[in-house]
């Protein structure tokens, strides 16, 4: 097996290791496995076979950090602009937390509550805490590359422009942040554990996740609010809740340490920059046993079946689709994307973001006017936002834990697999989309009022042309017919484009709304498009 370097660097705290009670070398042995297991690439079905077999094991997410390295550098301007490290330094760490907590919740989810190795390790003489070390230093080090990848660029840089002793103070808040976003994360997740089981649990923790993604994204808006623009500067006013936002913490050692200003506020972010990880790990380290015994509810099918007949969902298939085959991979496709919890772990905290966006971009306006010239203006359009979240979602839509029984597919007595390429978008829209555009059209016609409805069936309608656009994704390839460790291996820059093309069809819109019927007009020509572009996407679907 691979002796990693990872590995190698971690040798040099194995006696830290064993001052805690773990079982070094057993611990070391599960992290190869578990590292070699994450860099294998999952052989895939049909043709996607003969594309990736002459191809060389990779680690996708390896090759996904170069994403990171993109995002890094809106961070460089931050650091090096300015002497004002309290504001610098908490927009950094504010942004930092964002991305890497929403990567944690998304991407990482998943192997904080894996329970597959169970079967294997807790029939083994191990202790727990040596497993549940292991699991907590796989994420670490996946988290670590993250952070390098994210943060190297802008402190390199900020090391030359403000010294050698920023960068260390940035380096210990890095880790610190870390430590903060994996235990909280877990103790979520362990009190959720403790009082839910079965299927209601798996529920439960998708909701999480969703008010996770929408804590994170408003949490980020509250630290710029902490500041104020006054005579070209930015200044910080102090106030009792701003003890509350941990990106402040961590900023405040920089005015401590660098500009030797000791105000009592400064002192106490200080203080909790320290004391709140530590505390927590604390927390984390007792409570981490019962963790791992909670975690094997998630086996638990003891609830209520969801898999019963449920006769609105028919209503709907009767009504969204054509054909008896259609509505037979309606059916399939909305048990596949209920019952899949990993596809719920990457997709659902988008639903989240999708849902907050929109008010944040108009709270910005409502600072600078007011909410009553807010509702006069054509603020509306941020509606498009909730759009965002499609292309993710439907690049999604190809993968599966069960992408093996994808054999399934060749067996059916079908003609043509088209139907089941569009059920499966139906699902997407009827199961995701719409009842978070629903909730988004309700709220703006009450802020806007009754005359943006045209607007809000025209968004409708192009974000139904905008899911067949992006179903590309889905061409070459069958829906849940790939393992998701492939999907580390979806191409961000095409995503990056599908996002672009929202805003176009949003900037058509807008310049819609200046001429004459010009709304009325743009409706009906993308309710053309749309229906030509739905019937024509799937006849080229090659058959079985």
């Amino acid at each position: 097996m691979k002796d990693y370097r990872t590995l190698r660097f971690l040798d040099l705290f194995k006696v830290l290791f064993v001052r805690m009670g773990v079982d070094y070398p057993t611990m070391r042995k599960i992290l190869a496995v578990k590292l070699t297991m994450d860099g294998r690439r999952t052989p895939t079905i049909f043709n996607q076979q003969a594309k990736k077999k002459n191809k060389p094991e990779e680690n996708g997410f390896m090759k996904s950090l170069g994403m990171y390295v993109l995002l890094s550098l809106i961070l460089i301007p931050i650091v090096i602009f300015g002497k004002n490290y309290l504001f610098q330094m908490a927009i950094f760490y504010g942004i930092v937390m964002f991305l890497v907590m929403t990567s944690m919740i998304s991407d990482f989810s998943n192997v904080l509550l894996d329970i597959r190795d169970k079967g294997i390790l807790l029939t083994k003489p191990l202790s727990k805490k040596t497993i549940s070390t292991a699991k907590t230093v796989h994420i670490s080090i996946y988290l670590f590359f993250l952070t390098i990848a994210l943060t190297a660029a802008p402190l390199i840089i900020g090391t030359f422009r403000h010294g050698i002793l920023f960068l260390l103070l940035a380096l210990i808040g890095l880790i610190l942040l870390n430590l903060f976003i994996v235990v909280l994360t877990a103790i979520i997740y362990y009190f959720i554990l403790r009082f839910f089981d079965g299927e209601k649990l798996k529920d439960i923790i998708n909701y999480v996740q969703i008010g996770l993604s929408i804590s994170i994204a408003v949490g980020y808006q509250v630290v710029v609010r902490a500041f104020n623009f006054v005579d070209m500067e930015m200044v910080f006013s102090p106030n009792w809740w701003q003890f509350l936002i941990p990106p402040i913490w961590f900023a405040a050692p920089f005015e401590l340490v660098l500009r030797r200003d000791t105000r009592f506020y400064l002192v106490g972010f200080s203080c909790l920059a320290v004391v709140i990880p530590i505390i927590l790990i604390v927390i984390y380290n007792r409570m981490m046993p019962s963790f791992e015994q909670n975690l094997r509810k998630l086996t638990n099918q003891s609830g209520e079946s969801k898999r019963r007949e449920n006769r609105w969902k028919n209503w709907i298939a009767g009504v969204v689709c054509k054909g008896t085959e259609e509505k037979i991979f309606f059916r399939f496709a909305d048990n596949m994307m209920r019952n899949e919890r990993e596809f719920r772990l990457k997709v659902y905290p988008a639903l989240g973001m999708a849902l907050v966006f929109p008010f944040i971009m108009m709270f910005n306006e409502i600072q600078m006017n007011s909410f009553a010239h807010l509702a006069v203006t054509k603020w509306y359009l941020a509606i498009y936002m909730a759009s965002l979240m499609i292309p993710n979602a439907v690049a999604m839509l190809k993968y599966s834990g069960k992408y093996k029984g994808a054999w399934v597919y060749k067996t059916a007595p079908v003609a043509n697999l088209a139907p089941l390429y569009s059920a499966t978008l139906k699902v997407f829209i009827v199961n995701l989309f719409f009842p978070i555009f629903f909730i988004l059209s309700l709220i703006f016609i009450i802020i806007f009022g009754v005359k943006i409805i045209p607007d809000i069936l025209l968004v409708f309608v192009i974000s139904i042309l905008y899911t067949v656009i992006c179903s590309n994704y889905l061409k070459g390839t069958l829906p849940f017919s790939e393992s998701f460790e492939d999907a580390q291996q979806s191409g961000g820059l095409k995503l990056i484009l599908a996002m672009l093309l929202i805003a176009v069809f949003a900037g058509i819109h807008y310049a819609a709304t200046l001429v004459p019927y010009g709304v009325p007009i743009y409706f009906i020509v993308m309710l053309a498009v749309t229906i030509f572009s739905w019937k024509r996407a799937y006849k080229t679907v090659w058959n079985l």
